[in-house]
């Protein structure tokens, strides 16, 4: 059996073995990202397994690869896998479903208490000398952000989504929670609410809902709109789920105070993306998932995906 991992270098630098997906099969590694079809092509060759992660196994690549039997994405997201065209031809495709749920939970705080804190900033200021020049007790440059007695308001209240909200009531933070669908798990932590009602009542909102035509741009200029005046925004799940030049006029306008992203609509990210020149927007390089105890466990996950297709029985199965 061939197995083609057509993007490996995100998900193993060098820090992890391919031994377990080698222990199934005749294994091809290639490493970087590709947006080029035919170089996609190319990498699938005639491997009857893809492994994938960020390049784009669209209908096109689908057919020009025969040979192609089972899809597997080292990813929570399969939005870069063409999985309705993939059925169409008999081609089940899986994914990765709950391997990071505690380190872009962990993240997603992260983002927030940088935004309250601006700890890196004012350590830089430290180590510039500032502080032992300034002849005060203490300076900060940034007002300090308390999150107890605030409102958190999660979008999306999945496994990650629930973990957000746990490490907020830890905090002291009232959470209210909107989702399409409602858990007794989901009830113990938040408030279930409208969209509209979390919109106006949360200080600080966060994203953890799947990019979906439903849910694209949920954040825009009219929900934007609703939100209460100085709220901060945090998205480390899809960034096409923002409108991005709405949200930079906002953040410019003071509508919102702070947003803390690891995601962008278009990743690496453009020069000429909005959010790039606008106030208070934290950025990061689409990191949440990547400690090395999140991708051992994708690695160990593809290779039960792949072992599960193989017995006849494939699991985490999404089309």
């Amino acid at each position: 059996m061939k197995i083609s991992v057509i993007d490996g270098y995100t998900e193993n630098p060098g820090d992890l073995s391919w031994g377990p997906l080698e222990e199934l099969g005749e294994l091809r590694v290639y490493d970087h990202v590709t947006h080029d079809e035919e170089e996609v092509i190319r990498r699938i060759g005639d491997a009857e397994i893809v492994v994938a992660n960020k390049s784009r196994v669209g209908r096109r690549v689908i057919d020009a690869c025969p040979n192609i039997r089972f899809i597997t994405i080292q990813a929570t997201g399969y939005d870069a896998i063409d999985y309705v065209h993939a059925r169409e031809k008999g081609i089940p495709v899986s994914n990765v479903p709950s391997y990071g749920t505690a380190s872009v939970a962990q993240y997603a705080i992260s983002l927030l208490l940088e935004i309250c804190g601006h700890v890196g900033h004012h350590s830089d200021a430290v180590h510039r000398g500032r502080w032992g020049s300034s002849g005060d007790w203490c300076f900060w440059d940034y007002p300090l952000i308390e999150l107890a007695g605030k409102t958190m308001g999660i979008i999306g209240f999945g496994r990650i989504g629930q973990a957000v909200g746990s490490i907020a009531r830890a905090l002291g933070m009232e959470v209210i929670a909107y989702n399409r669908s409602r858990s007794e798990s989901g009830a113990r932590i938040a408030d279930y609410v409208e969209l509209d009602e979390l919109l106006a009542r949360s200080d600080v909102i966060s994203l953890h809902c799947p990019l979906f035509e439903s849910t694209r741009g949920i954040i825009n200029k009219d929900s934007i709109a609703k939100m209460k005046d100085g709220v901060i925004l945090l998205n480390n799940s899809r960034g096409p789920l923002i409108v991005e030049q709405d949200l930079a006029d906002a953040l410019n306008s003071g509508k919102v105070y702070a947003v803390g992203l690891d995601v962008v609509s278009e990743e690496p990210i453009r020069e000429d993306n909005p959010l790039l020149t606008a106030k208070n927007c934290l950025i990061t390089p689409h990191i949440s998932w990547a400690p090395k105890e999140s991708r051992a466990r994708i690695m160990a996950c593809t290779a039960e995906n792949i072992r599960a297709f193989l017995a006849g029985t494939p699991q985490n199965v999404v089309n």
